[in-house]
This record gives C-alpha cells, structure tokens and sequence, in this order.
C-alpha cells in the first residue's frame, strides 16, 4: 500500500488507487533518463530543491531519532518511486515530471531506435563520414547510427545523441552508454 502522504508528494491524489498511482509512476518513469546516472552530478542544482523530497520510513525514523512524536511516517516507500530519487540531494529527480512523450510537430515523435531520414544525413554531414569511435573514414555502405545513451537506458533519437560508427565498433559497443 502506498502511504497517501507519498502520493500527494508525487502529484496524485491521496483516495486514488494504488494501482492507478504505479501504473501512471511506470509510465513517467520510462521516459526518464536521470542525468546523473551518466554524469555524476546533478545538473539541476537548486532547481532540484523544488521537487518532492521522500520522507523516512518509519523504520529509518525510529533509528535516526530516540524518540519520535505524533508525526507519522509511511510504513515503506515502493522500490519503484524510491528508485527515482536523486543521488546527490535526494529529492525525486525532476526529470520524472517534466518527461513528457511531447513533440513540436503536429504527430507524435517516434521514440525508439528508429532515426529520421534527415537526422541520419545531418549527423553523417557533422561526422564527415568517419567513425567517431576508431577515426575509420567509412563509405556509404559502411555506415551505421550509434545511439550515444543507447534506447535501453532512456537516450533518444535525437540528432545530439546520434553518431556515426563502423560496424566493428558499433557491435563492441552494445548498450554500454558514450562508449
């Protein structure tokens, strides 16, 4: 069960069933790359302080302080919301609520390992034909699209994390991120 505090915190309502709650929770989640998975810091700074900071358990509670007041504190946090907290502050990542599947375009944009036709001819324009990995100059054929922060880890399409490797690389590489 998830304490009703937890919920507010997060942007749902308190009565709103659990269920509803985590299946909204995954479904932010999954649009979410935490910056500071790859960086190690938070780039957010004090922009951070403004999402919600997850209280203690009532277990961590009754060990951090000899005596606890009326103040109640929730039973457990869900390993999925916990998981979203920031490692440096601690508060929830604010990437989980402005993460949003949105597109300046009329349709939606394709997420996923598909890469638009233009995109592709940008980055091979920007990379001049040479692997970004090895420094090989690749012809036409040799030619493949490296996802910098690769799909499986939250990384886009997007012409920013897209670079031009050869196939050797690019298969050395699997889904290990900016390598």
């Amino acid at each position: 069960m998830i304490d009703p505090k937890i919920k507010k915190l997060l942007g749902f309502k308190p009565e709103e069933p659990d269920d509803e709650v985590m299946a909204k929770w995954r479904m932010a989640s999954t649009r979410v790359c935490k910056p500071c998975w790859e960086l190690k810091y938070c780039p957010y700074g004090p922009f951070v302080e403004q999402s919600p900071l997850l209280p203690l358990t009532r277990k961590e509670a009754e060990e951090e302080f000899s005596e606890i007041a009326d103040v109640e504190f929730p039973e457990e946090i869900p390993e999925e919301i916990a998981d979203m907290a920031c490692t440096v502050f601690g508060h929830i990542c604010p990437v989980v609520f402005v993460a949003e599947g949105f597109t300046e375009t009329s349709e939606p944009r394709r997420s996923g390992r598909y890469i638009p036709f233009q995109i592709k001819m940008r980055v091979v324009r920007r990379d001049n034909y040479t692997c970004q990995v090895c420094g090989k100059h690749l012809l036409d054929n040799e030619v493949e699209f490296d996802h910098i922060i690769p799909v499986s880890k939250g990384g886009s399409s997007e012409e920013s994390n897209i670079r031009l490797t050869c196939f050797k690389c690019n298969r050395d590489k699997n889904d290990l991120v900016g390598i």
